[in-house]
C-alpha cells in the first residue's frame, strides 16, 4: 500500500443529536457521516474516504477519547496535512471535534489493534433530579443508591466470561469478553461515576451491566445477583438496558508500536473460553 497513508484521528463528540457512530441508510445524522463528509470537502476529493473506528457507539452515547483511522492517498495527505486539522475544525459541526491527525505506525488498526476501551457511566440519585446543565450526560435514578453494594456486586463480574446475559446477540459474533475494571465512585457533587474497562464490548453490554448494578444499589436485588445472572448465560428480564445519554467512551488503549500488527491479528480470532467443551 505504498500509495496510501494510514492516518490516526483522535476525536470527541456529544452524541445527543447523533443516531450513533455508523453511517445509516435514510439520511440519519451520524458521527461517521459528518466526519467523512467534512474530510471529502476540505480535501476537495470526489472520493469518500471511509473511517474505521475503535468502538461504534449507539445513538445518544458520547465520546471524549474516540479513535479512528482513515487511509488517504499519499498525495492527498502530503498536500493537505499542514492545514487539515484546522480546516476540519471549520467544516465540522460543533458537536464533533477532531483533536489530532497523525500518520499511524505500521500495523495500526483503530479497531483491531486496541487492547482495551474505557467507558464512564454517570448517574445521580439526587431527589431533585439532574442539574439542567448536565441533563444530556447524567442519568437520574429516582431511588437512593448504595455505592458500596454496587461495588461489591461489580467485583463478581470481573474477568473473562461469556457475557451473553448482558449483551444483545449478533449473528456469528462471540459474547466472550474480559472485563478488566468495573468500579463506582460518588463525587462531591453527588454524581456517581461508573468506570467500565474491557478488552472489547458486545452490544448493550455496558448499559446492561449498569442496569443490573442500579438494581442492586437501590435494594431491589442482593449484591450476588448480577454474578448469578452472568453464570446463567441468558438474558434476565430484570436487567434493564439503561438510557444511553449517561455513557461516554473516555479512552482507548493500544499496545507498544511494535505489537500493533500482532494485536490486530489476534483480535480478529473468534474467542472461546478455556473450559468450553464441544457439546
Amino acid at each position: 500500500m505504498s500509495g496510501v497513508v494510514r492516518v490516526r484521528l483522535d476525536l470527541s463528540y456529544d452524541g445527543t443529536e447523533f443516531s450513533g457512530w455508523a453511517k445509516q441508510a435514510g439520511g440519519r445524522r451520524t458521527v461517521q457521516g459528518e466526519i467523512e463528509d467534512a474530510l471529502r470537502t476540505v480535501t476537495r476529493s470526489a472520493t469518500t474516504y471511509e473511517l474505521t473506528v475503535a468502538g461504534r457507539t449507539d445513538a445518544g452515547v458520547h465520546a471524549r477519547g474516540q479513535v479512528a483511522h482513515v487511509d488517504l492517498p499519499r498525495e492527498v495527505w502530503a498536500e493537505h496535512r499542514p492545514k487539515l486539522l484546522k480546516r476540519l475544525a471549520g467544516r465540522l459541526p460543533k458537536d464533533v471535534r477532531v483533536w489530532a491527525l497523525r500518520e499511524a505506525h505500521a500495523g495500526f488498526d483503530a479497531r483491531f489493534s486496541a487492547i482495551w476501551r474505557r467507558y464512564a457511566y454517570r448517574v445521580t440519585d439526587n431527589p431533585g433530579g439532574v442539574d439542567p446543565l448536565l441533563r444530556n450526560h447524567v442519568l437520574w435514578h429516582d431511588w437512593p443508591l448504595d455505592v458500596d453494594a454496587m461495588n461489591e456486586a461489580a467485583r463478581g463480574l470481573l474477568g473473562e466470561h461469556d457475557f451473553a446475559a448482558y449483551c444483545k446477540r449478533r449473528e456469528g459474533a462471540t459474547t466472550i469478553r474480559t472485563l478488566q475494571e468495573l468500579s463506582l465512585v460518588r463525587g462531591d457533587d453527588g454524581i456517581i461515576t461508573a468506570t467500565v474497562r474491557a478488552d472489547a464490548f458486545c452490544h448493550n453490554m455496558v448499559r446492561s451491566l449498569i442496569g443490573a448494578l442500579l438494581f442492586v444499589g437501590d435494594g431491589h436485588r442482593t449484591p450476588d445477583w448480577p454474578a448469578k445472572v452472568l453464570a446463567a448465560g441468558v438474558r434476565d428480564s430484570a436487567v434493564h438496558v439503561v438510557r444511553p445519554h449517561g455513557l461516554t467512551l473516555e479512552e482507548v488503549g493500544y499496545p507498544a508500536d511494535e505489537l500493533l500488527a500482532a494485536r490486530s491479528v489476534e483480535a480478529r480470532n473468534k474467542r472461546t473460553l478455556p473450559s468450553a467443551g464441544c457439546c
